[in-house]
């Protein structure tokens, strides 16, 4: 017998009894008075940051007065903010040819007022390395699209199917290294949330 085939059998042989699941329904009811301002105070408190808009003109002008004038590479893959972006989009491309990008625009499935995250899938990245490859980060969501907290968004996410998905919140940052705080570390070094109320 390998040495690989003596753990196996020593984990198989020492499984502990299976359990029920815990009850969760009395945090199922847990939830804000004003999930959206609770949802801007999280994402703040972490160093994000939030812009409500009721329109997409309004957040092209919010990129383009940050960005458009820096002769940055600008990326999006938001259909309806296209011409703020000062490169395409191609479909499926290599992670390194994403490695100059300063901005990434992107759409969020929804955001989840407790810990002030978006859910986003591949499909709305075209590539995973999209929201952590590039210097700044900014996800759109609707308004409506707001959850209160962790327990709901799963229930939201349910029995979906998809390849790849996570939870983002606020800029990169790491304190690892002497407790000295690092943004950007291994991802964006900003992340701005447009909360848009269409």
């Amino acid at each position: 017998m390998s040495s690989r085939e003596k753990i196996l059998a020593a984990v198989a042989a020492n499984k502990p009894e299976a359990k029920p699941l815990p009850d969760i329904e009395p945090f199922k009811h847990i939830g804000y008075n004003d999930v959206i301002g609770q949802y801007e105070t999280v994402l703040t408190t972490i160093g994000g940051a939030v812009h409500r808009v009721n329109s997409w003109d309004e957040i092209k002008a919010i990129v383009s007065e940050k960005y458009n004038s820096q002769n940055v590479r600008v990326l999006s893959l938001v259909p309806e903010l296209d011409d703020v972006a000062t490169s395409a989009y191609e479909i499926n491309p290599d992670a390194h040819q994403l490695a100059d990008v300063e901005l990434s625009i992107i759409k969020a499935h929804f955001g989840v007022a407790e810990n002030g995250s978006v859910w986003v899938t591949e499909e709305l990245l075209g590539h995973r390395a999209v929201p952590f490859i590039c210097q700044h980060l900014a996800a759109v969501i609707n308004v409506k699209n707001i959850v209160d907290t962790m327990h709901r968004a799963y229930m939201r996410i349910g029995e979906a199917e998809y390849g790849w998905g996570a939870f983002i919140a606020g800029p990169s940052k790491t304190a690892d290294i002497e407790q000295s705080l690092v943004l950007g570390a291994h991802g964006p070094r900003s992340m701005t949330v447009f909360l848009l109320n269409d």
